[in-house]
């Protein structure tokens, strides 16, 4: 098997696990508390990287705090969004709007970085927004879409943040950062939010935060096997994945313009990911 094969499948089956990730969170109910949630998933995430990082620290010490706590805030505000967008849209519908993230990213990075704009880069997004609008229908709009909606633009504003990160601090730490710096916040607001702790949300939480990782895992196996721009489209695999598994699981029946709306965005983010030599999206911890 070659290398460009090896990386697509490493990350066909990323994005399997990722989407099964994502089915751990639907299954709480709509009315379950979302910050303490959000707590477990990002205790959970702190303890499976915590190994990790005091293998790295003496090392690599950390640096750049400062853009890590602001990218933590910003992670947990998407996260809890996430929540909402997960137990309240079907998991298609969800998943099809947070892969708006690298459309986002397209406006954010002229304005945030000053970026040039090119025809292809306005064409792609213009196209990849236009499926957004047919998979929210906005005559359906909702909170939970613009929920979704918000995740995106969350994981958009982190990508381009990760620019502020020196490249020698590794991805470990980077991450365990993402969750650790906001836990006191989404404390604070689990214990605003009221009502006794449910800790039979701790092992959804954990297997969340568990898959998610064997996903990270997965990107890193494949984007060292194979150049990125041979192999990222594969990442769209995940949309594909998310339909199916909301039939199975969740006995969600796509419709003919939902899945028109995802062709839509897909297929502008197979040209970007062709076109550039990174992975497009962080995965949400």
């Amino acid at each position: 098997m070659n290398s460009v094969a090896a990386g697509m499948i490493y990350l066909v089956l990323g994005n399997l696990v990722a989407v099964f990730s994502d089915a751990l969170v639907k299954v709480l109910e709509p009315d379950q508390p979302i910050f303490q949630f959000v707590f477990f998933r990002q205790l959970s995430a702190a303890l499976l990287l915590a190994p990790w990082l005091l293998w790295s620290w003496r090392r690599h010490p950390p640096l750049a705090l400062k853009w890590h706590l602001l990218r933590a805030h910003i992670w947990a505000v998407g996260v809890c969004l996430m929540v909402v967008a997960l137990t309240q849209l079907p998991l298609a519908t969800a998943n099809a709007l947070f892969y708006a993230a690298p459309l986002l990213m397209v406006p954010l990075a002229v304005w945030l970085a000053g970026e040039a704009l090119s025809r292809q880069k306005v064409a792609t997004a213009l196209i990849g927004f236009v499926g957004v609008l047919i998979v929210l229908r906005p005559t359906e709009v909702n909170w939970a879409a613009l929920a979704a909606l918000g995740v995106a633009l969350s994981l958009a504003i982190n990508n381009l943040l990760i620019k502020r990160i020196p490249l020698r601090q590794p991805i470990a730490q980077t991450l365990f950062f993402t969750n650790v710096l906001s836990m006191p916040l989404i404390l604070a607001l689990a214990w605003w939010e009221g009502g006794d702790w449910q800790w039979q949300m701790w092992w959804p939480a954990f297997g969340s935060s568990a898959l998610i990782m064997v996903y990270a895992g997965l990107c890193v196996l494949a984007y060292r096997k194979a150049e990125a721009s041979k192999i990222a489209s594969a990442e769209y695999t995940g949309l594909l994945a998310a339909v199916a598994i909301g039939a199975w699981l969740f006995d969600e029946q796509p419709g003919l313009p939902q899945l028109l709306g995802c062709l839509c965005i897909i297929i502008p983010l197979v040209a970007m990911a062709r076109g550039k030599a990174k992975p497009l999206a962080e995965p949400v911890v």
